[in-house]
């Protein structure tokens, strides 16, 4: 918080200042940090909906399986296990222009592209990729969920001619509803906070269209040094943090106290 009031170069550390807001007051004029909030939230919106989405479609696929759910578990929770930088380099490589993806698209007489070097397609490919990767994660979660549901709903809602839509609507939905409120939550707060797939693919480019807040800091803060700037943007990722870590407390304190 004392650096984001100040001047400050870690190399130059005896010409540390305070400045007061000015490293703020910076961040509205800043076309990079606009930019990189953009972008930021541009990936938030497109990645969070699709993975809560598709990990919910994926849970109840499994949980309607009733030999062999354990192996479908564990193949679709596989590559959230692998370190995302591992996960980056192998799309680096199935995105190039010699890549697979660009084979299977000139297999069907489609043409192929430099998905990380076209400002069309850059960012598309960092979401389908974070989408992959994450998306068995929070499958897990909603199995959890699932599996608390009670059996004797079910049941009932049978004796009384309910099709299997309206179990899920009318039961299976609102079972689960903290549950998809804790995945939308945390989703959302580590999709704020995406960096090594961007740093790992594309490095911010191309042109600045996948640069992303926590890379703009990290370009700020240890390439050019700039820490007292870089601690006023990591403060605003915070501040904006903390509104959907508060909104999940609001939301929990209120199951409580209707429990109560």
């Amino acid at each position: 918080m004392i650096l984001s009031f100040s001047n400050y170069d870690v190399f130059h550390p005896e010409l540390f200042s305070f400045i007061g807001f000015e490293n703020y007051t910076r961040l509205i004029k800043d076309d990079g940090f606009r930019q990189a909030l953009f972008n930021t939230f541009f990936f938030v919106v497109g990645t969070t909906p699709v993975t809560t989405v598709m990990a919910l479609v994926l849970a109840l696929m499994i949980n309607s399986v009733r030999r062999g759910n354990q192996v479908f578990r564990s193949v679709f929770f596989l590559p959230s296990i692998v370190s995302i930088v591992v996960t980056a380099s192998i799309f680096k490589s199935f995105y190039s222009p010699v890549g697979m993806l660009n084979r299977i698209v000139e297999f069907f007489g489609l043409t192929g592209h430099g998905w990380l070097v076209e400002k069309a397609f850059a960012m598309p490919a960092i979401m389908m990729m974070n989408v992959w990767a994450y998306t068995g994660y929070y499958m897990v979660l909603y199995l959890a969920a699932l599996t608390a549901v009670p059996k004797q709903l079910y049941e009932a809602a049978e004796v009384d001619g309910a099709d299997e839509w309206q179990q899920f609507w009318y039961i299976t939905l609102p079972q689960i509803r903290y549950m998809t409120i804790f995945v939308i939550v945390i989703n959302t707060i580590r999709s704020w906070q995406v960096f090594p797939e961007v740093f790992t693919l594309t490095h911010g480019g191309p042109v600045g269209t996948t640069n992303t807040l926590v890379n703009h800091l990290y370009e700020t803060a240890f390439r050019y040094h700039d820490m007292g700037y870089a601690s006023a943007i990591s403060f605003v990722l915070l501040g904006i943090i903390m509104v959907f870590a508060f909104a999940q407390m609001r939301i929990l304190q209120g199951r409580k106290e209707a429990k109560k």
